[in-house]
């Protein structure tokens, strides 16, 4: 969804009608997770994807009848085998997806919603699905205010504490409420999209291994930052555009920065003097991940001394050293991967093995997605 607003924007300023299509639910190998999107618009130009090419045929069929009757549609999408040209997921998974349509009069915060995901400022939008209550009703939920409403002034409250709940973890699913929002009803479903801003991605270390890595954590949706005490390596012209490049002594600028559970910490500064102070304040703060590159000796002993300084064995296990997964990586963008394919390895459970080697589901299912 936040690829294609620039362009939904657009239509929505046209004030012309069109039908979004978001996943509000999946099981099994589904190929698209929660939140994915596709619309259709003027003159049937069409952008995003909700399966990866499967079903977007029938969804876009759908968008069109949707538009022109002003109706929110649900449909699940599954795999059949009985009709080789049945319309289903060839992955044998399952997805569940809300067609709404989008204008102007049926959802007057869109552009809001839409200006704010520009911007980086939190929303989360809520959307009925199912039950009692109008499918396709939305309700915007900032920080600090509301816009639109689900039916009830009950449901709409219990809603906004909710959405404002996720909205600080960054979360996406379903939740169940009464009509008029009671917490142990489940007769109506509502979506809860949050759009928080990107989770961060702060690299130490202004080296080549460092450049890489930035464009891989750029590529994968991170705010990234690259921090080197030495102003002849921490140079702008040496990184992607779009990186944020800081002079300053590593520790000293990670005690200044706010970090949360999205925030990724890599520590490539491969130096004592740099890695073991900022690793002392890494360790103690909140972070999905904190790795450092070095040898296994280097790693040794960069152990003690971090033990020595007072750090708990609770809290030096959350290092990751040496950094990244066994692939045999052996140049810059080989290492960038290898420690990339760990974060969302560890992100979403996942073993790091051959799926070739691996049975079961290949994308298991998980009860929220962080944005």
């Amino acid at each position: 969804m936040r690829d294609i607003l620039p362009v939904l924007g657009r239509w929505y300023a046209d004030r012309g009608p069109f039908g979004l299509a978001t996943v509000v639910a999946v099981s099994r190998s589904a190929p698209r997770g929660p939140g994915a999107a596709m619309a259709v618009g003027p003159g049937d130009e069409v952008v995003g994807s909700v399966s990866g090419g499967c079903v977007e045929g029938a969804v876009f069929e759908l968008a069109q009848e949707v538009t022109a009757s002003g109706e929110a549609r649900l449909q699940t999408f599954g795999y059949s085998d009985e009709d080789a040209f049945a319309v289903g997921l060839t992955c044998g998974g399952e997805i569940t997806v809300l067609v709404r349509p989008v204008t102007p009069e049926s959802d007057p915060s869109f552009g809001a919603v839409a200006e704010s995901v520009a911007a980086g400022r939190p929303v989360t939008v809520a959307a009925v699905t199912d039950g009692p209550a109008p499918r396709g009703a939305t309700l915007a939920v900032w920080p600090d205010r509301v816009a639109g409403t689900l039916g009830t002034t009950g449901l709409d409250a219990a809603v906004t504490a909710d959405a404002r709940g996720e909205l600080a973890l960054g979360a996406t699913g379903l939740r169940h409420y009464g009509p008029h929002g009671g917490r142990r009803e489940d007769s109506v479903t509502v979506f809860l999209h949050s759009f928080a801003p990107p989770p961060r991605m702060l690299v130490f270390g202004a080296i080549d291994y460092a450049a890489a890595l930035a464009r891989i954590g750029d590529f994968l949706g991170y705010r990234v930052t690259v921090c080197d005490a030495r102003p002849l390596f921490a140079t702008p012209r040496r990184f992607p555009e779009g990186v944020e490049v800081i002079v300053d002594w590593p520790h000293r600028y990670l005690r200044s920065t706010r970090t949360d559970e999205r925030t990724v910490v890599c520590v490539l500064t491969h130096d004592p003097k740099f890695d073991v102070p900022l690793l002392e304040e890494a360790l103690r703060r909140p972070a999905a991940y904190i790795g450092a590159m070095g040898s296994r000796r280097t790693h040794h002993e960069r152990m003690r001394r971090l033990a020595e300084s007072g750090l708990t064995e609770g809290e030096l296990s959350r290092l990751r050293s040496p950094v990244g997964l066994d692939l045999g990586a052996r140049t810059p963008e080989e290492v960038a991967v290898s420690v990339a394919a760990e974060i969302v390895a560890l992100r979403w459970g996942g073993s790091g093995a051959p799926l070739t080697a691996t049975a079961g589901a290949i994308h298991p299912a998980a009860p929220l997605r962080h944005a």
